[in-house]
């Protein structure tokens, strides 16, 4: 994302970047993939953590603070930096746990604040499950597994599965979405709560770790409850907004990296005499490829900044970004797969650290075809 920026938001970015390229080039995140069971490192999640990577949404009174004033626009800054190197770490569920006890501002849950901020701790967000037909966008409760009822010392019970939840089995703390007999309700529950239970689940991007979560009477207190109990539908929106958007920018950084070096190999290799680029043939799809990566930082630019203002039309653009990027992207990758030729899907070439990345956020917190039916229905139209 370059339109636009603040020159501390210019020199936030490059400092992330650099940080990113000397302590996480790729051959540290293959690494990483072989010999760390958490899929990150979690002295270098606090260093992340001191260059402010989950501040940006939490509000200065309990310890954060942004770059520019515009916190998410400032995050995504570090999820298309995390994209352009495939970095693992739970970037985007720590911040929407941050965020949201941020917003909720409940003395009880603040107190989480200053060890997430610090990096000490990471947090996993357990959402609704978000699928065709369920109708999450506008009506989260419909695809909630987990239940809580009331418990006799006035705290809840909660029973349930969740969804693949990202750090799941890593995270010291969870924010879980369940159903009540009032409607939705968001809880705080420690990892180490007594009844929980975590199964790794398989995960096609190499340093991203998964785990279905199980609630077996799992009791959690009545000042666990983040806002209001029954009503957490308007909260659960705004995290799936804060969660897509920065996904967006996570796939837009791995794009536009792939993108930039296959131009350069296709400079480089050359072919009967000729460099790949020179070709009529070749230089229409690169062409076509810029664009779509042009719309797609248009879209998830446009997303971040409905999201930071509060606007009216903010959840129509966030699915249109995710709708696009999420199509565009992978087929981007797919192309510069072929234009490597053989070289391209072979182990040992970068390419498919990427397009693994990109095809995961794909598909979590909706895909695309979830997000044009959350358009069509907000416009009251059929999706076809």
């Amino acid at each position: 994302m370059e339109f636009g920026l603040t020159d501390d938001q210019q020199l936030f970015q490059q400092t992330t970047r650099k940080f990113l390229e000397d302590t996480c080039p790729l051959d540290t995140v293959r690494k990483i993939a072989e010999e760390q069971p958490e899929g990150f490192d979690r002295t270098w999640w606090r260093r992340g953590a001191e260059l402010g990577w989950v501040s940006m949404l939490v509000a200065e009174g309990h310890g954060g603070g942004s770059v520019s004033g515009d916190g998410l626009s400032d995050l995504a800054l570090v999820a298309e930096e995390a994209g352009r190197l495939v970095a693992p770490g739970p970037l985007i569920p720590t911040n929407v746990v941050a965020a949201a006890l941020s917003r909720s501002g409940m003395p009880e849950h603040v107190g989480y604040l200053a060890d997430l901020v610090g990096g000490e701790i990471v947090a996993a967000w357990c959402p609704p499950e978000f699928s065709v037909g369920s109708g999450v966008a506008r009506r989260p409760e419909g695809g909630v597994r987990a239940t809580a009822q009331g418990s006799r010392g006035g705290g809840f019970v909660l029973d349930g599965t969740t969804v693949p939840v990202e750090a799941g089995a890593q995270a010291d703390l969870l924010l879980v979405t369940a159903r009540t007999a009032d409607g939705l309700a968001q809880f705080v529950v420690p990892s180490g709560a007594v009844g929980l239970s975590a199964q790794p689940t398989e995960s096609i991007d190499l340093v991203r770790r998964f785990a279905t979560l199980r609630f077996d009477g799992v009791e959690v207190a009545a000042d666990s409850v983040v806002g209001e109990p029954g009503r957490a539908d308007d909260d659960v929106q705004r995290q799936l907004h804060d969660a897509v958007v920065l996904q967006c920018f996570e796939m837009v950084g791995a794009v536009d990296r792939v993108f930039s070096f296959t131009i350069e190999y296709a400079e480089d290799r050359y072919s009967f005499g000729r460099p790949l680029v020179s070709y009529q043939a070749l230089k229409h799809r690169f062409a076509d490829m810029k664009m779509w990566l042009e719309a797609s930082h248009a879209t998830a630019g446009a997303a971040a900044r409905a999201v930071d203002s509060g606007s009216p039309v903010a959840d129509e653009l966030v699915s249109v970004a995710k709708s696009y990027i999420g199509d565009h992207g992978p087929f981007i990758l797919q192309e510069c797969v072929q234009l490597h030729g053989g070289i391209g899907v072979t182990w040992d070439h970068d390419l498919h650290l990427y397009l693994r990345r990109v095809v995961q956020d794909r598909t979590q917190f909706g895909t695309p075809r979830d997000h044009r039916d959350r358009i069509a229905a907000g416009m009251d139209i059929g999706h076809e």
